[in-house]
């Protein structure tokens, strides 16, 4: 058995741009698990020399995107070959670079696909420069780089490949180069690929013109495309759904909520997880080491963590959150006090993730937060999106207008470095999206692991961990109420936070235990690649 996974984006460390946010971050602690595990797995994905973006704010408070190149050789080595596959009529050079996955066990080799090659045009060598760059005419030409060019490069390198697993839509041309070879025979096709859907947004689905998909790629589109694709537009979710033995989303409301877009599929769910030896900072992996020993090859026995020291749990925390606090001033000059509770939030700057719920009531905030309470914001938003773009401007806004009232700061260029510096040092998670848009949600999985508490609407996977007041908080809402009704509720769940954190210490501290015991064992990626393997691969 051997798995080939197909992914757009790979997040596999802060210094290999790859990656735009949570669906690569996955897909990089999914290989770093199966390496830890030793599991017959290769990757396979776009190598962009110009990344996603560096995120600058200008003096307005305004995104700005700045490109800089990338260079791989210091991290992957160049494969001698290269593969030609047809786009707009011309024959396009793919080559790869190899990077090896290293774990505890084994390693997972990494496949990064390239066009910039000089057999190729200026243009086509563009093709693998910007990670979801371009328009639609670059979405087909990449998206057919990554799955019929990293079929071919698959075949070249003799890898005997049993399953294909898509990881989202933007892999979904992989099918049409299996079909062809496979003389058109949809249940062979089938038999070989699984398919993984990560959002509940409608926009991120992609779904391109005919007449635009027959020019760029007619030669791989069969005559039944339509029957497999959908009627009016080629979408991509359509056709993996259509070509897979499985499908799943990445929670189980997730699932339930993939069912209801796509009426008639046969869609389960697998939860996501996070590769804990990854996102555990150095002052917990030291107090597990010392305490729970074999929790690097076996996560699950975090579930002993009530029987941790009180203070080494405490000094752990301390110490982690110094390294948070250090930084922020030191980036700053915010005057940030590892005594305060510090609440983070971070995550893409889009509309229904609400990063401007908490300033709903800003003199309740004021005086709840007042010498007590201190907030770290971070978040890209798309090239293309304003309205995120203009989130992050008022936020920006915000935390000058009430500079000197409220311990408020927003830290530029979120990245995996950035993200587990917060999600170690952070004492709360703070999570509020517009329930059921959040399709899994891990970041705040990362912060259980460092003795950090979940603060979060029962979305995604929170859904399936909470215990309210237990191992964190819900905050109440509704689909259909509004922001301001959320708001009020969300406001009473942070001033019982704020009480028992101040007034209750032993009751935090056993939060604190109950968030590791219970979600670090389930909520890591060596439990969702084993349920992969043993559910879907075998």
């Amino acid at each position: 058995m051997k798995v080939g996974y197909f992914t757009m984006e790979i997040g596999l460390n802060e210094s290999i741009p790859t990656y735009s946010g949570g669906l690569g971050v996955l897909a990089g602690d999914y290989a770093k698990s199966a390496a830890d595990m030793d599991l017959p797995l290769v990757v396979v994905t776009l190598l962009y020399k110009r990344g996603y973006f560096v995120q600058e704010i200008n003096s307005e408070g305004w995104q700005e995107e700045v490109y800089p190149i990338f260079d791989p050789r210091p991290f992957m080595e160049p494969l001698p070959l290269t593969v030609k596959i047809e786009i707009e009529g011309r024959k396009v050079a793919v080559g790869a670079w190899k990077y090896n996955c290293e774990g505890i066990r084994g390693k997972v080799p990494v496949y990064f696909l390239d066009t910039d090659l000089p057999m190729n045009s200026d243009e086509d060598r563009q093709i693998t420069y910007y990670l979801y760059g371009g328009d639609h005419k670059m979405r087909i030409a990449q998206e057919a780089v990554l799955g019929i060019g990293g079929y071919e490069i698959l075949k070249r390198l003799g890898e005997k490949i049993t399953t294909y697993h898509m990881n989202e839509g933007h892999a979904a041309f992989l099918t049409l180069a299996l079909y062809r070879d496979m003389n058109y025979d949809r249940e062979k096709v089938r038999d070989l690929c699984i398919f993984t859907t990560h959002t509940p947004e409608p926009a991120g689905h992609d779904k391109f013109d005919y007449e635009l998909a027959h020019q760029m790629i007619g030669s791989y589109l069969p005559e039944d495309i339509r029957e497999l694709a959908g009627d009016d537009l080629l979408n991509t979710t359509l056709l993996a759904l259509n070509m897979s033995r499985a499908s799943n989303g990445v929670s189980e409301l997730h699932g339930k909520v993939s069912r209801q877009m796509f009426p008639g599929y046969d869609i389960g769910h697998i939860t996501n997880g996070v590769h804990h030896i990854t996102w555990t900072g150095p002052e917990f992996s030291k107090l597990y080491d010392q305490f729970l020993p074999h929790w690097r090859r076996h996560p699950q026995v975090l579930g002993a963590a009530f029987e941790l020291p009180d203070d080494a749990v405490k000094e752990a925390k301390l110490d982690a959150k110094k390294r948070l606090i250090s930084f922020v001033n030191a980036v700053s000059n915010a005057g940030f006090s590892d005594e305060f509770l510090t609440i983070g939030f971070a995550r893409r700057a889009a509309a229904y993730k609400r990063a401007t719920l908490l300033f709903t009531d800003m003199e309740f905030l004021l005086n709840l937060s007042k010498d007590r309470v201190q907030y770290v914001f971070a978040g890209k938003a798309h090239p293309k999106d304003i309205p995120g773009k203009e989130l992050i401007k008022r936020i920006i806004e915000i935390s000058k207008e009430y500079e000197g009232r409220l311990r408020f700061v927003f830290i530029k260029n979120y990245n995996m470095w950035l993200a587990a510096l917060m999600t170690q040092g952070v004492d709360i998670w703070l999570n509020n999206p517009r329930r059921p848009r959040e399709a899994c949600g891990t970041s705040g999985m990362k912060v259980t692991f460092n003795g950090g508490i979940n603060m979060s609407v029962l979305d995604g996977w929170w859904r399936e961990a909470c215990k309210d007041r237990v191992n964190g908080w819900a905050i109440g809402d509704d689909e259909e109420i509004s922001d301001e009704e959320a708001a009020a509720d969300f406001y009473k769940v942070l001033e019982d936070a704020v009480s028992t954190y101040y007034a209750k210490p032993a009751k935090w501290l056993k939060m604190m235990k109950a968030s590791i015991a219970d979600c670090a064992p389930r909520f890591n990626s060596q439990r969702m690649v084993s349920e992969y393997f043993h559910k879907f691969y075998k």
